[in-house]
């Protein structure tokens, strides 16, 4: 028995899964998700647990068969870090997120520690896969993502000189994108006019912008999160802006459109995800998205990743169970081995995804080729409206 107790795997982590284990004669898995489901990030953790519900859905006739163990790691570290912990307790064999890059510099080590391969949904910031050996993530760095939007902007108003930024300085992610813009504009030879630091907690941005606005900028970049970002568009248009916005990943999702509404109209956001893509697998998360939604509707990016992140893993799984003898079990095996298998089973796999075509470094970041920005363009109604892929 002391052998299940390696790895970082508490004493009742490992008899429960000892317990699954020995009870079943079936590859059937337990698989966490850990993303937020509360908080200012739970408009992204929706999106997630709609990806990873929908792969599920897909997924789960074959072998092997993995249970989806969802826990709220709300839009903090504390909350995640109870998340984390819930989810290593458990004994799974891997887990699927955070929603933040801030939550994940505070609980992937914990999941390195005991082993446990977790796979970054929309953990984008520089260093994650950094964290360690069990790290991975499907969703691209913001050092690809960011200066893609900004040079579409440029394509379309030639004539942009001065820019301005925000960003929420109380968030790893957003802080890390800032950065990337910055350094994007200035080697483009903008004038960077004026740099504003918030909170992904602020409300009011009537200050920041009245000082931002005497500057005259022809862009303003964002780095938020759906709530802060989207009422700092909503108040940028009100208070008489109207230029050019560009808003990084953490806006990236429909759910920004009930808190800018119409001003929403126009934003430039880079995607990672194209749901015009013709493969087998996007169009069967498609056609998977739309069952009870509009004819027309289409998942966000975040969906997509989350949908990717359960695939690698069940793929990865099942090439591990092709290795071995036949009539075996991966529930047979140590839980330390088969997290080691999976491992290196999946770094070493190309997946075709509703991505694209993915693949990892040795190291666990995401290999990926295909972006696009997208416009975003508001209906009528002035809450609801689409991401519009620009050429």
């Amino acid at each position: 028995m002391k052998r299940w107790f390696t790895n970082g795997l508490t004493p009742l982590a490992a008899a429960a899964l000892l317990a699954s284990c020995s009870s079943s004669s079936s590859d059937r898995l337990e698989v966490g998700g850990g993303i937020a489901l509360t908080g200012n990030a739970g408009l992204l953790g929706q999106d997630a647990r709609t990806g990873l519900e929908l792969a599920q859905q897909h997924f789960g006739k074959e072998a092997p068969q993995l249970k989806l163990v969802l826990e709220d790691t709300g839009s903090d570290e504390a909350s995640a870090t109870l998340a984390f912990r819930r989810l290593i307790n458990k004994g799974v064999v891997a887990i699927l997120g955070p929603s933040l890059s801030q939550q994940g510099f505070a609980v992937m080590p914990m999941a390195d520690r005991a082993g446990i391969p977790v796979v970054g949904i929309s953990t984008t910031a520089p260093g994650i896969p950094d964290i360690g050996r069990f790290v991975t993530r499907v969703a691209s760095p913001v050092t690809v993502i960011a200066p893609q939007s900004l040079a579409k902007a440029l394509q379309l108003n030639p004539r942009i000189q001065r820019v301005a930024v925000f960003f929420a300085q109380d968030d790893v992610f957003c802080t890390s994108e800032s950065a990337i813009f910055q350094k994007a504009i200035r080697s483009k030879g903008l004038d960077l006019v004026s740099v504003q630091r918030t909170s992904v907690a602020d409300t009011d941005f009537n200050i920041a912008i009245s000082n931002t606005l005497r500057t005259r900028p022809d862009l303003i970049v964002i780095s938020a999160l759906v709530a802060d970002g989207g009422n700092l568009v909503r108040q940028l248009r009100e208070l008489g802006y109207k230029g050019p916005i560009v808003s990084g990943n953490g806006m990236n999702t429909p759910n920004i459109y009930p808190v800018c509404q119409k001003h929403c109209n126009g934003l430039l956001i880079t995607q990672a995800y194209n749901p015009n893509l013709q493969s087998p697998i996007n169009r069967a998360l498609v056609a998977l998205f739309r069952r009870g939604r509009p004819a027309d509707a289409v998942p966000p990016q975040v969906t997509a990743q989350a949908f990717t992140a359960y695939q690698v893993v069940q793929q990865a799984l099942a090439k591990v169970k092709a290795t071995q003898p036949k009539g075996t079990t991966l529930t047979r095996l140590q839980p330390s081995e088969l997290r080691q298998k999976l491992l290196t089973t999946l770094v070493a796999g190309t997946y075709q995804t509703p991505l694209g075509e993915i693949r990892f470094t040795p190291e666990g970041e995401v290999i990926q080729k295909d972006f696009s920005v997208a416009r975003v363009s508001m209906n009528p109604d002035g809450r609801s409206g689409r991401f519009e892929l620009l050429p």
